[in-house]
């Protein structure tokens, strides 16, 4: 528990990250991204809402006992449906924003060693965009190797009410490792050595993973959330496993 705590810690140590002189720049495209990706999911979730809950309540259970059990069965699947709909729209940002989280990573790296801050350079991340977008493609190829067997799972009869508790896991854990891809991947850790370097302190980055996540789900932090997520797993990296 006391890990999951302070990894949790971290994200906040982010959010404070973001606003210094140095880094703030780099975090502005980012945060921009993230708000107009969003501010989408926000409309689409709230006009398509009731007839995802409507598509997604089981058939098999006879109307009368429906109405009896509703107030048990929609809090599990609208907490499911919103846990999709904000960890798809989570990827599909950190994928457009990937050249700019890299160099936000090393100018939060550069903050927290004392040096100077370096300068922004378009060129360098214009030059790096293609590589970092497909190792974001990459990863998203991995995530859905996990993500489309869970989305089966969600929908079958009786088993899926534990579902939402599934996918808070796997969203957690998915999140922790897709940001902390941008600390290591500046230091040629590769994607499969990281997965392994994260493992040896799972409850660590767990804890990290559900604060992200948990923040993702307030409306208007949720817009902060992937700079505030790539400074504060720099900051993690560099304090638990670097050495």
């Amino acid at each position: 528990m006391q890990d999951l705590f302070s990894g949790a810690r971290y994200l906040l140590k982010g959010f404070s990250l973001i606003h210094q002189k140095g880094i703030r720049k780099f975090a502005y495209i980012p945060m921009a991204i993230n708000t107009l990706l969003f501010s989408f999911a926000i409309w689409l979730g709230i006009s398509k809402f009731d007839q995802w809950i409507n598509a997604m309540m089981p058939t098999w259970i006879p109307e009368w006992l429906l109405g009896w059990i509703m107030w048990i069965i929609w809090p599990i699947f609208a907490s499911l449906l919103l846990l999709i709909v904000f960890f798809s729209f989570s990827i599909i940002a950190n994928v457009l924003a990937a050249p700019f989280n890299g160099a936000l990573a090393e100018a939060v790296e550069t903050k927290l060693q004392g040096k100077a801050p370096i300068g922004l350079n378009f060129n360098e991340i214009l030059k790096d965009a293609p590589s970092m977008i497909w190792n974001e493609i990459r990863k998203l190829l991995y995530f859905a190797a996990w993500m489309i067997p869970l989305f089966i799972f969600s929908w079958l009869p009786v088993v899926n009410i534990i579902a939402p508790l599934l996918w808070i896991a796997f969203s957690s854990w998915m999140l922790a490792i897709d940001y902390h891809d941008y600390p290591m991947g500046n230091h040629q850790i590769k994607f499969p050595q990281q997965r392994a370097l994260l493992r040896q302190k799972r409850s660590l980055t767990l804890g990290f993973g559900v604060a992200t996540l948990g923040a993702t789900m307030i409306p208007f932090v949720n817009f902060l959330v992937i700079p505030a997520a790539v400074a504060g797993a720099t900051a993690l990296y560099l304090d638990k496993f670097k050495s």
